[in-house]
């Protein structure tokens, strides 16, 4: 009998799946990471249950994890004591408009840098990174004195305005631009086709997972905006969703019925409307995030 020897450059075959030792790291790997996520989730559980608490399960002592009685009581107390359909239309209108304008403009300029051939286009880009440097609490006091010279403090335009285009989202579109072949531009110019064609019809929607993952951390930066809105405004009935929760939490006048579970349930209505937008582009958003690993 004659054996058979591998031929040369090629490694033996040897059986999937390794050792009790891999077997025992792996295990030891999911344990850490779901101790890890239990860890990172624990508080958002507690606000989410506490929001249907009673306010005996709330200043029970040990505390309690699940309800013992669900209660929906929690929520109609905060409707009662608070206007929260006018907060959460001023969150929302705030919030969307700040995200279409990003879109907007942090594509268009995005484009230019990546595509385009003009004089000081590097010059440009150099401005870009050199503002994400830049602190946001740093930019507060000079937006302020700059909204107050306009008198657009006190208006939903004194919102959006200051947030409708960022360095970070300029910078992240410029990059998956770049990625885009220069052939398949030219091609469309050669066929006729204008800037603006090319740039609604081929670029945006081959940068998709950019602008899911731009959309996502824009709408969750201006839903959770507190520092601003607190300064900007001072009409009650421009508040923002985390101005009026906090301002309602401070009030020494306000009445709670259902003690810290009215505020419990203000926050997860604050919550909710973030794991919307990241449920409904989480696949653009993982695809973003796994093209822009291959880069």
């Amino acid at each position: 009998m004659t054996a058979t020897l591998p031929a040369a450059g090629t490694r033996p075959h040897r059986p999937s799946g390794g050792g009790p030792g891999n077997r025992t790291r792996k295990i030891l790997l999911y344990v850490v990471a779901a101790l890890s996520l239990l860890i990172m989730a624990a508080p958002f559980l507690w606000m989410a249950l506490s929001a249907f608490k009673t306010r005996q399960d709330l200043t029970a002592s040990p505390p309690v994890w699940i309800p013992t009685h669900w209660t929906l009581g929690n929520f109609t107390g905060l409707l009662r004591q608070l206007d929260m359909p006018r907060y959460f239309v001023n969150s929302l209108a705030v919030a969307v408009l700040t995200t279409v304008c990003n879109l907007l403009f942090c594509s268009m300029l995005g484009y230019a840098l990546a595509k385009l051939r003009f004089t000081g286009r590097s010059k440009v880009f150099g401005i870009v990174l050199a503002a994400l440097m830049v602190p946001a609490n740093l930019m507060i006091l000079p937006l302020y004195v700059l909204m107050n010279q306009l008198g657009l403090i006190d208006t939903y335009a004194g919102l959006v305005l200051p947030f409708a285009a960022s360095a970070f989202g300029v910078f992240l579109m410029r990059q998956f631009m770049q990625a885009i072949p220069d052939e398949l531009l030219e091609a469309a110019r050669i066929d006729g086709a204008g800037e603006w064609y090319i740039f609604f019809r081929i670029v945006l929607p081959l940068v998709k997972p950019a602008l899911a993952t731009l959309t996502i951390f824009t709408f969750l930066a201006s839903w959770n905006n507190f520092i601003w809105p607190l300064i900007a405004t001072n009409d009650p009935g421009k508040y923002t969703l985390p101005v009026a929760l906090a301002t309602f939490a401070n009030d020494p006048n306000r009445t709670v019925a259902g003690g810290n579970g009215v505020l419990m349930a203000g926050s997860l209505l604050v919550v909710l409307p973030v794991l919307l937008v990241f449920a409904v582009l989480q696949r653009h958003f993982t695809q973003g995030i796994a093209t822009a690993g291959l880069k």
